[in-house]
Order: C-alpha cells, then structure tokens, then sequence
C-alpha cells in the first residue's frame, strides 16, 4: 500500500490553475440518447420558465405547463441514466474493492454486472406490464395520452439493459471495471 504525499499549495498557486484554457468539447463521446436528453431538458426548461413568466409577470399561469415541466423531468432522470450506465457514472461504492484480494473483487464486480442486468431486464418487464395497463389514460390538462412519458421510461430502461450489457462486455474483455480500478476510467476533465 502506498502512502499518499499532500503537498502545500498557496491560493495563488490554485488561483493560476484557472488561467489555462477551457478543454474543447469532443462530441463524438455523446450518444443519440444524450441529444435527447438534452432536448427533453431544454423542453422542461422551457416551460419552468413560461410557468415563471405566466404566473408572476402576467398573474396568469397556464395549468399545463407544469405537468410538461414534470413529465419533461421525469424523461430527463430516466434518459440521463442511460447515460449514467454507459459511462460507469452511477453512484457506487467501491473502497471496498482497494481491500480486497484481486480474484475476490473480480467476482464480485461481475456479480453487480449482471445484478444489474437482472434489474434493468427486470425494470423492462414491469413498465410493459404498467404500459398495458395504463395505455388509455390521458394527461390532465392537456389531451394528450399519458402513454407518452411510460413508453419513454420503457424506453430508457431498454436502453440501460442494453448499455449494461455492453458494459458488461466491455468489462469481462478488458478484465476489470470501475469498481476495481476507478483510475483507469478517470479523464483529464473530471
């Protein structure tokens, strides 16, 4: 085990850190479901604003834009995950991998990957079953089908089976995941 050094840094030391120039955007890192994502929120943003604007500027607030702003996010945290899943970025707890022994980490690493393949398959299978369920409902302040958001929710959680599969793969080629060495799949940015 190594010992970590902290060397002292005066403030303008961290202060020149900001002098550099911004890294530039590479766009070939972003997936389809990102640019929806992105879109969805921008959507969502929208209407949080024409909400604003309606009901404290002209003290006359349109009821159906809170229920897009809420359906909007409800699309946002689902597609986001897609994201979430196909980058290793969800919330994880790996300190425990730095303690054990390289076999046992390996095993249990693969046991969460398919843990979490059984959990998106799963999560599929019962937003089918609420879309049938609910296929007739429509929203309750614009008439539009309610269907829209769950079939975009089913559609986010086959995406993430289908990113957490690649991953996966992806993760038994190279040998290891980011639970066992989340260094690997740092970038210069974070």
């Amino acid at each position: 085990m190594s010992q970590e050094i902290h060397t002292q840094i005066t403030a303008e030391e961290i202060g020149h850190e900001f002098e550099g120039h911004a890294p530039t955007a590479n766009v070939s890192d972003y997936a389809i479901e990102d640019w929806i994502t992105l879109l969805v929120f921008w959507l969502m943003a929208g209407c949080v604003f024409l909400q604003f604007f309606t009901r404290y500027v002209l003290n006359d607030s349109y009821a159906w834009t809170e229920e897009i702003a809420i359906n909007c996010l409800i699309g946002v945290v689902f597609l986001g995950s897609v994201m979430c899943v196909r980058t290793s970025r969800h919330i994880q707890v790996d300190v425990f991998y730095h303690y054990m022994p390289a076999g046992l980490a390996r095993v249990l690493a693969t046991f969460v990957d398919i843990v979490r393949i059984g959990f998106f398959a799963y999560g599929c299978h019962l937003m089918w079953r609420y879309v049938d369920i609910v296929a007739d409902e429509q929203m309750v302040t614009i008439d539009l089908p309610r269907n829209i958001v769950f079939y975009a929710v089913l559609v986010a959680f086959v995406l993430m089976l289908i990113r957490a599969v690649v991953v996966f793969i992806a993760n038994m080629r190279r040998g290891y995941s980011v639970l066992e060495r989340p260094e690997e799949f740092q970038t210069i940015e974070d």
